[in-house]
């Protein structure tokens, strides 16, 4: 492996084995022979990762992205060497700490400032040098008044910001570094991204695992993209951002993790945007809905919809009766309503999801409630590290 090489993946691939059903019974024996004569189980291989090769330069911040279940956290577990291939070599130059699994040797009937000392120690840090640091660690997680109390009684969020704090200290050459920006409000996500700078300007070899296309814009030299087991692209950030977005955006609408609940009267249905994809030079966010109020019902209709994004964070949201010019809306006996919306294009690049609602204004109880009705994604030249970014002017004059 050559100097300038930090770590160097050849045609890695990881089986997982997965044991099925035993047979158990005289009708199982016939129908499955094959299986009795195994001694009852049958074993498939599912194939986490295929032929995966690539190389990582010293001092190169670089990313991997994909969707859910593409197999990028098998690949970042066997650089951190939790997971062995099942084929093929893996090589590290240097001392690599891995930012996974945060949390792992924390005990949860001590405190977190017997945690900080374990964890440190597991990191390999004297007592002294964690006295040394600890009151920056504590400080960064930002736990003054609970490290006291014993873990068990922590929140996962503050034992995972504890983790993390502790890991920022470790003496490493290669960080390896998954999903960590959803940790915590958003005031310790912009400590982690200043954590992610400082990183960049000290020269620290970084894989970053995320699925936010901002953060890997502005932090990777080179990207990669897996999918269904197998490298797609590696590339710039920014190229392998775009394509991770189409290939985001070839999804059904309709995700899995999409909900309807509600008291019943009427129905939302038909959720269309105007495009799946906007840019900066889209004023506007257009979608609709059809409403069909259910046979027998006369009523009055609050509707309206938030907007949230990949954190769960709600940006904005409004009903019909909210607005300027309030619209009342009609709800009579099966006669469907067409609804349109449109809204400010104020939002950074990345993912958001739009929850619709439609309320009984006479019995002021929820018909129905959509969560993630439908996706759209944003992509900018420019961004913000805040949650929107409305167009600003600024006019200076001579007082």
């Amino acid at each position: 492996m050559s100097h300038e090489i930090a770590i160097a993946v050849e045609h890695v691939s990881k089986n997982f084995v997965l044991p099925h059903q035993k047979v158990t019974s005289i009708k199982d024996i016939f129908t499955h022979p094959l299986q009795a004569l195994r001694g009852g189980r049958t074993i498939e291989a599912q194939h986490a990762l295929k032929d995966v090769s690539f190389q990582i330069k010293k001092g190169e911040f670089f990313g991997i992205v994909g969707r859910n279940g593409s197999g990028k956290s098998t690949l970042l577990k066997i650089l951190a060497g939790i997971y062995m291939p099942s084929e093929g070599s893996v090589q590290v130059e240097g001392k690599l700490v891995p930012f996974i699994e945060l949390g792992v040797g924390f005990n949860p009937e001590l405190t977190g400032r017997d945690n900080v000392y374990l964890s440190g120690a597991l990191n390999g840090f004297s007592d002294s040098e964690i006295d040394e640091m600890y009151d920056e660690i504590v400080a960064f997680a930002e736990l003054e008044e609970f490290m006291d109390q014993k873990l068990k009684n922590y929140s996962s969020g503050m034992q995972v910001r504890l983790a993390f704090s502790v890991a920022t200290r470790s003496k490493a050459d290669i960080l390896l570094i998954d999903e960590v920006l959803a940790v915590g409000d958003t005031d310790f996500q912009r400590k982690c991204f200043n954590y992610f700078k400082h990183l960049k300007r000290t020269g620290k070899t970084v894989v970053f695992v995320s699925h936010d296309m901002d953060a890997v814009r502005e932090y990777c030299d080179k990207a990669l993209l897996i999918d269904e087991s197998r490298v797609v692209l590696i590339g710039t950030s920014d190229r392998v951002a775009k394509e991770y977005t189409r290939l985001f955006l070839e999804e059904e609408q309709t995700f899995k993790d999409s909900k309807k609940w509600g008291n019943g009267g009427a129905d939302i249905s038909d959720v269309t945007l105007s495009k799946e994809l906007y840019h900066d030079t889209d004023k506007l966010i257009e979608f609709s809905c059809t409403l069909t109020p259910d046979r027998g019902i006369d009523d009055y209709a609050l509707i309206g919809f938030t907007i949230r994004n990949e954190m769960g964070q709600v940006l904005c949201g409004t009903n019909n009766e909210l607005l300027e010019y309030a619209t009342r809306i009609h709800l009579a006996d099966a006669r469907a309503l067409d609804i349109a919306w449109s809204v400010e294009n104020v939002f950074n690049s990345g993912t958001y999801f739009i929850d619709l609602a439609v309320e009984s204004i006479q019995e002021r109880r929820i018909m129905q409630w959509w969560d993630q009705a439908v996706s759209f994604r944003v992509e900018h030249q420019k961004t913000t590290p805040y949650l929107v970014g409305p167009d600003v002017k600024l006019d200076v004059k001579d007082s």
